[in-house]
């Protein structure tokens, strides 16, 4: 009886969800709801209630997520500065007299969009709006068009500073003690956003590689989908201007992620730095105005409000799964699976990625890591190599048709005349590339592991 209030307490969340109420709301309030009837019936011990003020003032205290109002606001400030127009204007002159240079700019851009702003809808929207009728205008296949722009979108996912891997690295760091505590070990190891920030690293350079490979090769061999431009019909390559908005937002990337590279700042003090870089790159284009920095303040609020409030939410619903029995379940179920650790792990994965069909990345994050996260790492994986393997995985959910959220986003702002199975088709092979590079850092875990132990030691 127990364990089945469990169950039901996860699929009723999930119902509500998808039934379109407020995240926050629905996993504080079916939470109580639940510990409510289980108080009554005698099969929910109402102590465990007792640790959630603790568990809020150590929400509020948590230096680790000082991090995520700062990064927002910096990726807020560059969208409202124009950084990805100069940008993609720059690098479509640079590249656009080859076969498939806009479609190479756009996942240049989208990659240094990814590491400066971290925010997936966001990033999405922008590259859509400003790249999409151009591209189309100018004759490329919009398949490909559509495809590049969602996957290149999505980069925000897993290029560092990410707020996934933010919010991933706080929750993984929290799991990875509950795991050592578990296995009787009480000087715990710690893993930080840091480690999953140089860990996501390489294979976020790599993604981007692949991409840029896969639209050489259409070029290569299909190249009627991918057209040339005249350099008459460009414009000449304005140097100064490209040097001008290009080298600002990667001195501001350089300066974020290598001051934690270098071991110089944490994740929460490059924040704080990018933010202030982010206030100096706007003022330096001339972009930023009282007005803009009302817009800015506002849009971060609301998204940090937003992202804590749902922390809340999923804490007391955390405690009540508990309370439930929910956690020893989930260790049963895992132990009787064929494979072992391999096996709850596939399940794992498999998991999350049909969950974001149906919730965004931070519900995951707070909902499902911290219920599986201390179970499989008590089985032995490493916590990097699994925080950053669910960030890729999170980032292929949110791609693949037909719930993906980046697809809801760029069809928003995709002209009508391109049809919804025309962005289901251009995504297809993104989708591939994707999964490609989940096994690769399945089978070779050294993608992920080998920078954060060399610059770590760990």
């Amino acid at each position: 009886m127990v364990e089945l209030m469990a169950i039901l307490l996860f699929i009723s969340i999930c119902a509500a969800l998808m039934a379109g109420y407020p995240v926050a709301f629905t996993l504080g309030g079916v939470s109580l709801l639940f510990a409510g009837i289980g108080m009554l019936t005698g099969t929910f011990d109402g102590g465990y209630l007792n640790a959630l003020p603790n568990r809020l003032f150590g929400i509020m205290n948590n230096q680790t997520m000082l991090a995520v109002p700062l990064f927002v606001f910096m990726g807020v400030m560059l969208e409202k500065s124009r950084v990805a127009e100069d940008l993609l204007e720059s690098m479509s002159r640079l590249f656009g007299t080859l076969r498939g240079g806009l479609a190479i700019s756009v996942c240049v851009v989208g990659a240094l969009l990814a590491a400066s702003t971290g925010i997936v809808g966001a990033t999405v929207v922008t590259m859509g709006l400003l790249a999409l009728p151009t591209m189309l205008r100018r004759g490329y296949d919009p398949a490909i068009a559509t495809g590049t722009l969602a996957a290149t979108g999505t980069l925000g996912q897993i290029i560092p500073p990410s707020i996934v891997l933010v919010l991933l690295g706080d929750v993984m760091s929290s799991a990875y003690q509950q795991a050592q505590l578990k296995m009787g070990i009480f000087s715990p190891k710690t893993v930080s956003v840091g480690d999953l920030f140089v860990g996501a690293l390489l294979p976020g350079l790599l993604l981007v590689g692949l991409y840029i490979l896969y639209i050489i090769g259409v070029a290569i061999f299909q190249p009627k989908k991918l057209p040339a431009l005249p350099q008459e019909e460009l414009g000449p390559i304005e140097w100064g201007k490209l040097i001008n908005a290009l080298v600002p937002p990667l001195l501001l990337i350089g300066a974020v992620l290598g001051s934690i590279l270098a071991g110089y700042a944490t994740p929460t003090e490059a924040a704080a730095l990018g933010a202030l870089g982010a206030m100096a790159l706007a003022l330096y284009k001339g972009k930023l105005n009282f007005g803009q920095l009302r817009e800015v303040a506002y849009g971060t609020t609301e998204i940090s409000a937003m992202v804590f409030l749902i922390l809340i939410g999923a804490s007391l619903f955390s405690l009540v799964f508990r309370g439930f029995g929910g956690e020893v379940m989930i260790e049963d179920i895992f132990a009787q699976l064929p494979g072992g650790v391999l096996g709850a792990f596939f399940l794992v994965m498999v998991v999350v990625f049909l969950l974001g069909f149906i919730l965004d990345f931070i519900e995951i994050t707070f909902v499902v890591v911290p219920i599986v996260g201390p179970v499989l790492l008590a089985m032995g994986l490493d916590p990097v190599w699994l925080g950053v393997m669910i960030a890729l995985n999170l980032q292929t959910s949110f791609l693949t048709p037909p719930f993906g959220f980046a697809l809801f986003y760029l069809r928003g702002v995709t002209p009508s005349s391109v049809p919804t199975s025309t962005i289901y088709k251009g995504v297809l092979p993104f989708i591939l590339i994707q999964l490609f590079l989940l096994v690769i850092a399945y089978i070779f875990p050294g993608l992920i592991t080998w920078l954060p132990e060399l610059v770590y030691g760990k």
